[in-house]
């Protein structure tokens, strides 16, 4: 019987599931990968937990916990695959999903032609209930009972059974809500039940009620999926804590999952930016891009001082979700983005995919349709074959096929893979602005941290486009995300809506409504097992200008909250305004300040892995040389080809060069550098006089 000391990261993309072991005495980490498994994905799952406890030479006895990045939520959100729901509202609100946000997408030019999507509930399955709540939670009207009992019934007989409940103002008082949610389980016990009070506690009724309907749709299925896991992982390691990935940037228990469903949707790209910040903060960088790419696409955020940017405006598919989500952009720039002409006759990469199945062309059971891969593989910038010789690619298919897509450009062979490779880069770059440019923070600032099968390809070219100074390469970088989820605390958010003019702060109220939360928060923790001396809180507010549609988010200082605290947190809303948008109002008092919601995060600390530093090797890079062909950059070049785990802290390897390891590749192009540091990251940066 072996002592409980390892903890497992297993992250589930679409192609493969990454794992990842740290030895919490020695600090060591292991990792593996196999194929996923779309049919039953807890299939890949296991098989990944017993084979990286095999190559540990280890039983299910040695594992502390397993924590778990899902993209079931995503792909249901994505594909829209959505069973039929029912929603139950205020009356005389039943057309709430219909108006939405009266906007249309890419601004009033799109109107003439903008379908509008279908709504995730159809106006014959919303049934509404008299009752009605004022702003602060007073009742206006008593909840009509019988109303509420007719729905349930409706719904019942028509068979559907996931329900989502949002009254209005429930934000400030779910009495009539959780009587509601009685009324149904006594008429209805077999619905799966989502109530606006439990999912968000804020107002905008649209986005409140969308989000409340999204936790119902994806709740049956991420809780038989967390559940399967759960009992079959007990067959391994009986009752070993299993937590799963939080869009947050926090893990939760399973148990607690299976109740906030909503939570998990962007699960696997905050665990990359995560494990890219612990990373890129171990080798002394505080303000760091990460860039994640994958197969289909590819996802960054902006991280400062270990700290990812949160959004509560984030969206999945066409469904809008006001959750507390990493920053992340994603574009559909990956290694199997399409090739294709536009009826004007111009080449455009992306957004569609030949993913796994049946892949790019040069897979040996690939697709007709040139792909990114393809572009890197006829110009050999990347080995014809993957995964340490795996997968064998075919360089001569890809150049058939890119030769055909140039026939029709009048481009040569070289000039349509480059021209592939470079609308490639300026997509990832545009997504990189997006998350710094657009957010007023300067790209210049930042370094680059690439990971994912793909990730490093264009690494020099989106630092020449984006100037940016430096780019870090992680060891074994395909399994960042799952190395995420090792490095990951128990996190909870709670929000309450109090609009209030700062002028006007009623701070006994606002503060009681900051320890309710808190305590919200407490109690969760406790359930996790976290002791209260271990356990932090993190206060933040949402903070406008009276008249704004949208609020900005500032933290709030610990401790007692007076006059002066309240007043530290107005000043700090003006200088993110001004940072954001390039002005503020804070010398104007004709411009007053409103405050909108109160906001805690409770996080229970988990020990984050070592990072150990690798010992220096004797002998220049000559160690590492694998061999050399001919890569295409501004002209075919004799390049020599480097195998990345011979190379040692200290080592520089000029360009022209290809590293290669098992499961990714790091071109590197004429006139930059990659030099080996402590920990075996490499660190591409443009050699001087270039």
């Amino acid at each position: 019987m072996s002592e409980r000391r390892v903890r497992i990261g297993i992250d589930t993309g679409g192609t493969f599931t990454d794992v990842v072991a740290v030895d919490e005495e020695t600090g060591r980490t292991t990792t593996t990968k196999t194929p996923s498994t779309p049919t039953d994905p807890a299939e890949g799952f296991l098989t990944g937990v017993r084979k990286v406890l095999d190559l540990m030479d280890l039983d299910g006895s040695a594992v502390t916990a397993v924590s778990h990045g899902t993209t079931v939520a995503t792909n249901q959100l994505l594909e829209g695959k959505l069973d039929r729901l029912g929603f139950i509202t205020t009356e005389g609100y039943e057309s709430v999903l219909e108006i939405a946000r009266q906007s249309v997408p890419d601004g009033y030019g799109n109107s003439y032609f903008w379908v509008k999507p279908p709504r995730i509930v159809p106006a014959d399955l919303v049934r509404t209930v008299r009752g009605r709540l004022d702003h602060t939670g007073a009742e206006v009207r008593p909840l009509d009972e019988d109303d509420a009992r007719a729905a349930a019934r409706f719904f019942r007989d028509a068979g559907i059974t996931t329900i989502g409940v949002c009254f209005l103002h429930a934000y400030a008082n779910d009495a009539h809500e959780r009587r509601v949610l009685e009324v149904i389980r006594e008429e209805h016990p077999g619905a799966v039940v989502s109530i606006s009070s439990e999912v968000l506690r804020e107002y905008r009724e649209y986005e409140r009620s969308v989000t409340t309907l999204v936790d119902a749709a994806v709740k049956p299925k991420v809780g038989a999926y967390v559940t399967n896991i759960r009992t079959r992982l007990d067959e391994i390691a009986p009752g070993v804590p299993f937590y799963v990935m939080k869009s947050n940037g926090g893990v939760l228990s399973a148990a607690e999952v299976v109740h906030q469903p909503i939570t998990t949707m962007l699960s696997g790209p905050a665990a990359g930016a995560l494990g890219a910040a612990l990373i890129a903060g171990t080798a002394g960088f505080d303000r760091v891009l990460t860039c994640d790419g994958g197969g289909t696409s590819t996802d960054v955020t902006v991280v400062i001082d270990g700290e990812p940017a949160l959004t509560t405006e984030g969206s999945v598919g066409d469904y809008p979700s006001k959750i507390p989500m990493i920053d992340v952009v994603t574009v559909g720039a990956g290694g199997g983005s399409i090739a294709w002409l536009s009826p004007e006759g111009t080449l455009k990469v992306g957004p569609k995919s030949a993913g796994a199945d049946p892949g790019p062309i040069c897979y040996p059971k690939g697709g007709d349709q040139p792909t990114v891969t393809d572009a890197h593989v006829v110009l050999g910038r990347i080995p014809p074959h993957l995964l340490g010789g795996e997968i064998p690619l075919s360089v001569d298919a890809a150049r058939a096929g890119l030769e055909q897509l140039g026939g029709k450009l009048d481009l040569s062979l070289e000039r349509t893979a480059t021209g592939i490779l470079e609308i490639s880069a300026w997509n990832q770059a545009n997504a990189l602005r997006q998350v710094t440019v657009a957010k007023g923070l300067d790209v210049r600032d930042f370094t680059l941290t690439t990971f994912g099968g793909s990730g490093s390809l264009l690494a020099c070219r989106l630092m020449d486009i984006l100037g940016l100074p430096r780019t870090l390469v992680p060891p074994n970088p395909g399994n960042v995300s799952a190395f995420g989820l090792l490095t990951v605390d128990v996190r909870n958010d709670y929000v309450q809506t109090v609009v209030s003019k700062h002028a006007d702060l009623d701070l006994d109220r606002v503060r009681a409504v900051y320890t309710d939360l808190e305590e919200q928060a407490a109690d969760a923790l406790d359930g996790e097992g976290f002791a209260r001396d271990q356990q932090r809180m993190q206060r933040t507010a949402d903070l406008r200008y009276v008249g704004q549609a949208f609020e900005v988010r500032v933290p709030v200082a610990d401790g007692e909250l007076d006059t002066a605290a309240a007043e530290e947190v107005a000043q700090a809303f003006h200088a993110a305004h001004r940072q954001l948008y390039g002005y503020d109002f804070a010398d104007d008092p004709r411009q007053a300040v409103e405050w909108v919601n109160l906001r805690v995060s409770g996080i229970g600390p988990i020990r984050r892995p070592d990072l150990v530093e690798l010992p220096a090797r004797e002998g220049g890079t000559d160690r590492a040389v694998t061999g050399s062909r001919r890569v295409f950059f501004d002209d075919w070049v004799d390049t020599p080809t480097y195998n990345r785990p011979d190379l040692a802290p200290g080592d520089v390897v000029s360009g022209p060069a290809i590293i290669e390891e098992f499961g990714s590749t790091v071109p590197v192009h004429p006139g930059f550098a990659a030099t080996v540091d402590a920990y075996g990251n490499l660190l591409l940066t443009k050699e001087s006089g270039q």
